[in-house]
């Protein structure tokens, strides 16, 4: 049994310019990960952007989320793959926001009939922790291969 509250803390650490580069890291693990801003908002790219970590937040929750469901189910399945795009627009006060992101998950059920790997499909769409917490638009699209 999982006992709630849950603490997950964090790292960053940079120098000033929007030009450099910064560093950050779960404190669980020791590397760290480079991150910047992105082109797209003047900056010089080569790192992971807010944005970035924002879509595969949700896109790897739905993994672990998926991966949970399908063990307690007893289902097994051969390969889950992932691909999201998040859209950045400005809200009616022009203040720039993650306004939608499309995810699609692509099931090889290997002997798992289709009808029980779309039922965890959707009981993952509805469970997953990340995507519940956001009010940006989420919409999936499911594809068993």
């Amino acid at each position: 049994m999982i006992t709630y509250p849950l603490d997950f803390p964090v790292e960053a650490s940079t120098t000033a310019g929007t030009a450099t580069t910064w560093t950050t890291r779960t404190p669980s693990l020791a590397s760290f990960v480079p991150c910047a801003i992105p082109g797209e908002f003047g900056g010089p790219g080569g790192g992971y952007s807010p944005e970035d970590f924002f879509a595969m937040a949700a896109a790897n929750c739905f993994c672990a989320t998926f991966k949970v469901i399908a063990e307690k189910s007893k289902v097994s399945f051969e390969k889950l793959a992932i691909a999201g795009s998040l859209t950045v627009d400005r809200d009616p006060q022009g203040r720039p926001w993650m306004k939608a992101m499309r995810i699609e998950v692509t099931v090889h059920p290997g002997s798992t009939e289709p009808e029980r790997i779309m039922r965890i499909l959707e009981k993952t769409s509805q469970s997953c922790l990340v995507i519940h917490s956001l009010k940006t638009d989420v919409t999936f699209d499911f594809k068993i291969a």
